[in-house]
């Protein structure tokens, strides 16, 4: 017989469960009750019995944190969770620890004796597999290569053929669900890859340190992933399985001994999968070099000025403003080094501090600001940093409409500003009107008027001068220029450079440069 554990709050619910199914003929035997969370955690510690029905609302500890810690401390038995209609989100986040079934209160019989005996037959199949000497090796030469890639195995003890790892390259992958809400994988790598792995001569997968890594081994399965990688060079089929998936990559190395040093690069990597970019499914080893991360930490005083800066945008109806620094304060944070929860805070106390501001300057009105605690709980359950940036821009938005005044008289010159700032991007007539609020017709009427030339003809006169500039430094390529000032096709940029200047960019930096 195997031991069983009941926890519920309500005693009529937990005497219910003890007396509702026939428990010895299911294969379990009652070994105690619990009625709070830090009971059941004790006595499931205490007690180690093979399934343990928890309540997911209980005093003290709730079902989640009991499991979590529970599971935290090594314990290895099966959960089944009782839990009302209104907290099946919680059932979603329970299941996410390995919760085996969960079942909705008032208990139904069948079902209860149903989900016990599911329970009962994985947990007596399991204990046969683990008998399995196969499955002995398999696990102890898992434990190998996790020992490898932590770097702290006696590299002179190993068997590199019995491992199957005489490769002559080797790259470490980390993966998970591109939506990170999502607790189960919808994809197969091998599938993905299109690769048959017999006997693991083509990659190992493990999980390590909460991470679901992969271990490529030999040319044909690295070459493979770059084609997979492939897929990647465009945004990916909105449903397909590739856009299921969020990978990072490390290094390649010829070495079994530098096998770490790839799985290094991908810890690295993850830990600034927050500072994604929209979109982004695969983030690379090269992407480090590029990475320049600072010791700052944001401050009270960095807080503050950033708070004061979009009251005052807000206040001047200045949407150009805004979006630079956003833009700014995003860049900042994106190289920082600080945790990244202490980033979410950051930015959630410029939130507050902008709405202190603002109802203080308008206490009459009636501002569309959502309450503090919503916004806390939204920003620390975003993911990614853009997603929080474009929250804010929205709350802005919103709270500039409301308070902020714009006469019209100054629009072209925020446009100028924007296009100062902007130049290198793909601007188009269109975007900017509708950024300004403003009908492309009417700003482009605008242009002509004021500046007596259209926008197009502004926008390279501007991008023709920000090259010029350039072209007196000597390191800079003409071709990196020209991406520099907003032309990514470089004969292109020749041609307008000529038609601007009546020389080609290479004889007009003959003339300027000594």
């Amino acid at each position: 017989m195997m031991n069983v554990l009941i926890a519920d709050d309500e005693q009529l619910v937990l005497e219910g469960i003890k007396q509702i199914i026939d428990w010895d003929s299911c294969g379990f035997s009652i070994c105690g009750t619990a009625r709070n969370g830090e009971e059941a955690l004790k006595k499931i510690l205490d007690l180690n019995p093979a399934l343990v029905l928890l309540d997911i609302r209980m005093p003290r500890m709730n079902g989640i944190e009991v499991v979590k810690e529970a599971t935290g401390a090594g314990f290895t038995g099966k959960f089944i969770i009782l839990s009302g209609v209104s907290d099946f989100k919680l059932a979603q986040t329970a299941m996410r620890y390995g919760v085996d079934f969960y079942l909705t209160k008032p208990v139904d019989e069948d079902e209860l004796e149903q989900s016990v005996c599911t329970v009962r037959d994985i947990i007596i199949k399991e204990s046969k597999t683990s008998l399995s000497y196969s499955q002995y090796l398999d696990k102890a030469r898992e434990n190998i290569i996790r020992e490898i890639l932590l770097d702290t195995c006696d590299y002179s003890t190993l068997n590199l053929e019995e491992l199957h790892l005489n490769a002559s390259v080797y790259q470490v992958v980390t993966y998970g669900n591109y939506n990170q809400g999502q607790f189960h994988q919808a994809w197969d790598f091998s599938e993905l890859m299109r690769v048959t792995n017999q006997d693991n001569n083509s990659f190992d997968i493990l999980e390590i340190e909460q991470r679901k890594a992969i271990l490529l081994k030999g040319p044909f399965a690295t070459g493979r992933f770059n084609d997979l990688l492939a897929h990647y060079h465009h945004a990916p089929q909105k449903g397909s399985p590739f856009d299921s998936v969020f990978l990072a990559y490390g290094r390649q190395v010829t070495d079994v001994q530098d096998i770490n040093l790839s799985y290094k690069d991908v810890c690295q990597l993850e830990a600034r999968r927050f500072f994604c970019t929209p979109g982004q499914h695969v983030v690379g080893y090269k992407e480090l070099d590029r990475q320049e991360i600072s010791a700052c930490l944001p401050s009270p005083d960095l807080t503050s000025r950033y708070a004061e800066s979009f009251s005052n945008y807000i206040q001047s109806y200045n949407p150009v403003l805004i979006t630079e620094t956003l833009k700014e304060l995003s860049g900042f944070l994106s190289g920082c080094n600080a945790k990244i929860i202490d980033i979410k805070h950051f930015l959630i106390d410029i939130y507050i501090l902008v709405k202190q501001k603002i109802m203080q300057a308008f206490p009459n009105s009636d501002l569309p600001f959502p309450a503090n605690t919503s916004v806390i709980i939204l920003i620390e359950e975003k993911y990614y940093l853009y997603e929080i940036i474009t929250f804010l821009a929205e709350q802005f938005e919103m709270c500039m409409n409301s308070v902020g005044y714009s006469s019209g008289e100054n629009v072209l010159d925020e446009v100028l500003y924007y296009i100062e700032h902007n130049y290198q991007e793909n601007l188009k007539l269109e975007s900017i009107a509708s950024l300004f609020g403003y009908n492309s017709s009417y700003l482009g009427r605008l242009f002509t008027k004021k500046l007596n030339v259209n926008f197009n003809t502004y926008l390279d006169q501007v991008r023709i001068a920000k090259a010029k500039e350039l072209l007196a430094n000597p390191s800079l390529k003409v071709y990196e220029i020209a991406k520099m000032a907003g032309y990514n096709n470089v004969d292109y940029f020749h041609r307008k450079f000529k038609k601007h200047e009546g020389t080609s960019p290479a004889e007009y930096r003959k003339k300027i440069l000594p």
